[in-house]
């Protein structure tokens, strides 16, 4: 009798490089798969480095940041995904985990930046400043006046 060992890896131990990473992410942000409210794409689709993003998210219903348009501008740097992305807000807004003076998240103040893990998406990220702005501390909270920018 022979005897093989087989090594098995699973996927959540397999680490995938950066680019086919940021490549899955493209992938589906162009298709528009994810979550309808929140979308991103290369910021130059000549970008072959897969560096620089723009993010829209979509204010939610019943807050002061209902219907309004967000733009943000997202890096994802040579460590991504093992390290968070930069994201700044390119439309004012008043979150509190938002820098008044240029857009940029505070990663202290945001728990998804805060706590990153390799396992985090661009849409993941979008998607939890949404929910950010529908929590009890903001939903309420003054906004700038609609399409200003930092």
């Amino acid at each position: 009798k022979s005897c093989f060992t087989y090594q098995i890896f699973s996927i959540m131990e397999a680490k995938v490089p950066r680019n086919f990473r940021l490549l899955e992410e493209l992938e589906k942000g162009e298709k528009g798969l994810g979550d309808q409210t929140c979308s991103y794409g290369l910021e130059n689709h000549d970008d072959i480095t897969l560096t620089n993003w723009i993010g829209t998210i979509i204010g939610p219903a019943g807050t002061t940041h209902d219907s309004r348009i967000y733009s943000l501008r997202i890096t994802c740097g040579e460590n991504y995904p093992e390290q968070a992305p930069h994201i700044r807000f390119l439309s004012k807004i008043n979150l509190g985990c938002v820098s008044g003076a240029d857009g940029s998240i505070d990663k202290g103040k945001f728990s998804t930046l805060r706590n990153w893990n390799r396992n985090e998406t661009l849409e993941s990220v979008l998607v939890a400043l949404r929910r950010e702005m529908a929590s009890a501390a903001n939903k309420k909270l003054p906004q700038p006046n609609e399409g200003e920018c930092y």
